[in-house]
């Protein structure tokens, strides 16, 4: 039912969701990371195909160890039609009956493959989750940075504004109001880039979700600011026990290791039991009989030696396959754990350096440039100086959740989040739009 609930919240946005810097966010339905996750699982038709193909796997495993079906044969004989002893005829019926095992081993081989299949749609709903993550993050790094663009843009405006002003008095050079105009003309080919980027992400989450390219979608809610990492030997035994692309290769080996049993016991022969009536013999004692036959197993060909061989080597390479995805996907377990602790320092640094010296250099360049003191120049470059940071700190926090989603799939678990922050309620973007003139 919640997940019902999420899916129709995106559902039936309306078309009055429009571009972030036009409307007040606080009046719009933000978009949670959770309703999207949840309603992307409920309609990804991708996951569904997945999903049908390990039922279809799973009702295999019961005709698996079913017997053979019995054989019913019938046969006359034409020209006795007509004769003193009627029409003659033979009735067989026949059961074929494997050499014990090999039905268990049958449903053992279709039990393994069922769950690998099972395992392929796990590993397949990881990657679709990771995939709306990290979408995501990207939707909330183009909403974030374009209502940074759009205030620098607000702010160099008014800063042409003074230029004029100051030109026409006689106390600024031309040069101060082309060079602003040019820095607001480049923000708005970065503005235009941005709406495209923006495009683009909105048309892979409706395929996600299976809607129109073109469907809306509201801004996001916000971004985890961090996350309880555990330690890495937490992690890894997390990994090799949880990953489904390691359950899909050990389901592997057991259906492999059922197929050398299945070409072992191939060595043995079946039976096949059979009975009948015969009205051809003219002894009534002798028209019912039983029987019994086997195949003779002889291997003149060598094809049952083929066939061991071959099956040994099948589970040789998913043994082998198995040590090698355990060591790779460690090995990128690594990597993205080391990537998530270079953005959580890197994202500390920008909090409590980065982002208030930029802040901090631009009022006092604004403050000196009103009464005087330095050059127009040196404002525009502090400006521009303090939306590159505010824009990286935004890209920083994007990547952050990107490297997150993929510290996630590997261990197929979700990790905590500590908080989130709202894009519009973000203390940078605050501060950056009380700054007046």
């Amino acid at each position: 039912m919640k997940i019902r609930l999420l899916t129709a919240i995106i559902l039936t946005i309306s078309a009055s969701y429009v571009y972030a810097s036009d409307t007040d966010d606080s009046q719009e339905k933000a978009l949670q990371l959770d309703a999207l996750v949840g309603a992307v699982l409920e309609r990804n038709s991708g996951l569904k195909s997945v999903d049908e193909a390990t039922r279809a796997a799973t009702f295999r495993i019961a005709p698996a160890s079913a017997l053979p079906d019995p054989m019913l044969t019938y046969a006359g004989a034409p020209d006795t039609a007509g004769g003193p002893r009627g029409f003659q005829e033979r009735v067989e019926i026949s059961q074929t009956l494997p050499w014990p095992g090999k039905l268990d081993l049958q449903k053992s081989r279709a039990s393994a493959q069922a769950e690998a299949t099972a395992s392929s749609y796990e590993d397949r709903r990881l990657l679709i989750i990771a995939a709306a993550k990290q979408l995501y993050a990207e939707w909330a790094y183009i909403h974030q940075s374009l209502d940074l663009k759009y205030q620098h843009r607000e702010l160099l405006q008014e800063m042409v504004g003074v230029a004029k002003a100051r030109y026409s008095a006689g106390k600024a050079l031309q040069q101060e109001v082309l060079q602003a105009e040019v820095e607001a003309a480049q923000i708005d080919t970065e503005i235009v880039s941005h709406h495209r980027r923006k495009v683009e992400v909105l048309a892979r989450l409706n395929a996600l979700l299976n809607r129109p390219p073109t469907a809306t979608l509201p801004p996001p809610a916000g971004l985890p600011e961090s996350v309880e990492l555990p330690g890495m030997p937490t992690l890894q035994s997390l990994a090799l026990e949880n990953h489904p692309e390691l359950h899909r290769l050990r389901s592997n080996v057991r259906a492999a290791k059922s197929e050398l049993g299945l070409a072992e016991k191939d060595y043995f022969p079946d039976f096949k039991l059979a009975g009948g009536y015969n009205s051809l013999w003219d002894d009534e004692d002798k028209r019912w009989w039983l029987g019994v036959s086997i195949n003779i197993p002889f291997d003149f060909s060598n094809k049952r030696d083929a066939s061991r061989d071959a099956a040994n080597a099948e589970v040789m390479r998913y043994q082998w396959a198995l040590s090698d995805s355990e060591a790779r996907i460690i090995a990128d377990l690594q990597e993205s754990l080391a990537r998530v602790s270079e953005l959580e320092q890197t994202l500390t640094i920008y909090r409590e350096r980065l982002l208030p010296l930029a802040r901090a250099s631009l009022e006092t360049s604004l403050a000196n440039y009103r009464s005087g003191k330095s050059g127009f120049i040196t404002t525009i470059d502090a400006q521009r100086k303090q939306l590159q940071t505010e824009d990286a700190f935004q890209r920083t926090r994007s990547d952050y959740l990107r490297a997150l989603a993929l510290v996630e799939r590997y261990i197929a678990k979700p990790l905590t989040s500590k908080s989130t922050t709202s894009h519009s309620n973000h203390p940078s973007a605050a501060n950056l739009a009380a700054m007046k003139w």
